[in-house]
């Protein structure tokens, strides 16, 4: 890893913008992280505000997924200041804030535009310091610019740009149609000192002819004085984990070659659906949402992966018949696998003396009862599977397998005494009340977020290699070097 230091000037700030959510800010952000750090600059991402309930850890806290990778592309530790500001989603009208890297239960509370004044300073001073310790800062905006309502209280698109004079680069998906509307409307929409940050217009995920755009390119020049400084075609394949809860049901195992599936279920409240990005590659494995019991029918696995809400992803489980076809998969001896909130659900009760999560009857599938604390376990943790445990279970190739990976949570989880007592215990997997098995050994439960990240774990599960995060980076940076215009990216830094 590099480390920052002090620089002469503040750093150069180029910035990602999209004309929607979706548009490709996320990933274009990474990869200029990567090429501006290949071309020996010391680099760091930005993201005044996000929100979403991909998380990982980081020294001083948690920052959202997309920023953490896009530090990893800059070869710098992630830090908090990378990303004041994150708000995790709990239900469809209240989000969990979290400000430089903490839980913070008073802006939590607060209404939308009294918490942008409030967390403006912080943003700033969080962003003037990453400026005074790099050669460049990629800043990747939130939404759209031209959110008119929202205008008066941004404080991660325009404002960040103006503050930071950063070089803006404003990115459409083609794919989805009407591109050149959506560049010229969201530019037509902003005050000119705002559009004169705009310095090139991308189309992303393009399939097709490049050259029959023509002449809509120059139109839109010609209207607006921005150029289109690159067209990117569509890439499924670049490796890079999804954001912001965007399911990509596509999975890149051959059918001939199929050996498993796997069915994440995707209940509303999702929570770090990142760390499954390496089994989209693993060779004979299909990687499926499941949202039905009848998407599970097929499956070798069933993961019940993290949630934000876990009490009211329950309910959802219920309303939608999965607690039925899960608790059936299981009792057929098939794999079943909770991770964090998804371990929390397998077990026999939730209990909410705080008013954190709600107090809900899990699954019943494990034999441990889960309580809600109101201090947040945020760590990295290195650990490894304790040996010998259920030995003839899907899982008992991880026996012994050194582990690394993150944890997220406020639930603790027991064993049930009166149970225990009964004599059915969970058997411990990992220590330190990090996870448990049944006695059969098909159902796992775990606290540790990663797992599937974990080349050991992968070796020992499913004897393959995922591609490794500098791989997928640097491919990144490949693309982009091959597809925008000659000269561009450096004169963003002014270095042409």
């Amino acid at each position: 890893m590099n480390t920052p230091r002090p620089s002469s000037r503040p750093a150069r700030c180029v910035m990602v913008l999209g004309t929607t959510s979706g548009a490709g800010k996320s990933w274009l952000t990474t990869a200029l992280c990567r090429w501006y750090a290949r071309q020996g600059l010391t680099v760091a991402p930005f993201k005044a505000q996000n929100m979403s309930n991909n998380a990982r850890v980081v020294v001083g806290g948690e920052i959202g997924s997309a920023q953490y990778f896009q530090a990893l592309a800059a070869g710098v530790e992630p830090t908090v200041a990378m990303n004041p500001l994150l708000l995790k989603p709990e239900r469809d009208t209240h989000s969990q804030v979290v400000l430089m890297g903490q839980v913070n239960a008073e802006l939590t509370g607060m209404d939308w535009r009294g918490r942008s004044q409030k967390v403006w300073p912080v943003v700033a001073q969080a962003l003037d310091t990453l400026r005074s310790q790099y050669d460049v800062v990629v800043i990747e905006g939130a939404g759209s610019p031209a959110e008119i309502n929202l205008h008066a209280s941004d404080i991660v698109n325009m404002r960040v740009a103006m503050h930071s004079q950063a070089e803006c680069l404003l990115v459409s998906d083609i794919d989805r149609g009407g591109a050149f509307a959506h560049l010229y409307g969201t530019w037509a929409l902003l005050p000119p000192e705002e559009r004169a940050c705009i310095k090139g217009f991308v189309l992303n995920k393009f399939r097709g002819d490049a050259a029959l755009l023509a002449p809509a390119p120059e139109m839109l020049q010609g209207l607006t004085g921005v150029p289109t400084v690159a067209t990117l075609p569509m890439w499924r394949e670049h490796g890079l984990p999804e954001e912001d809860g965007v399911f990509d049901d596509r999975s890149t195992g051959q059918a001939g070659m199929l050996q498993r599936t796997v069915a994440v279920v995707a209940y509303p409240r999702i929570s770090n659906l990142d760390e499954f990005q390496a089994l989209k590659n693993i060779p004979g494995l299909r990687l499926v949402w499941a949202r039905s019991p009848a998407d599970l029918a097929a499956a070798d696995w069933v993961v019940l992966p993290g949630s934000k809400h876990t009490s009211g992803d329950l309910q959802w489980l219920r309303q939608q018949g999965l607690d039925r076809a899960i608790c059936e998969h299981a009792a057929r001896g098939g794999a079943v696998l909770g991770i964090c909130g998804g371990l929390q659900m397998l077990g026999e009760a939730l209990v909410d003396l705080h008013g954190i999560d709600g107090n809900a009857a899990g699954l019943g599938l494990l034999p441990l009862v889960t309580v809600f604390d109101p201090d947040k376990t945020v760590q990295r943790t290195q650990s490894q599977f304790l040996p010998g445990f259920a030995s003839s279970s899907p899982w008992a190739s991880l026996a012994g397998v050194p582990v690394a990976g993150y944890e997220i949570h406020h639930g603790q989880t027991q064993q049930q005494q009166a149970m225990a007592l009964a004599g059915d215990w969970a058997v411990p997997v990992l220590p330190h009340n990090l996870g448990w098995c049944n006695t059969a050994g098909n159902v796992l439960g775990l606290y540790l977020h990663g797992m599937f990240e974990d080349a050991a774990v992968l070796a020992a599960l499913f004897g393959a290699q995922a591609s490794s995060p500098d791989q997928v980076f640097d491919g990144l940076a490949d693309y982009i070097e091959r597809h925008f215009a000659p000269g561009v990216l450096a004169s963003l830094i002014g270095k042409a």
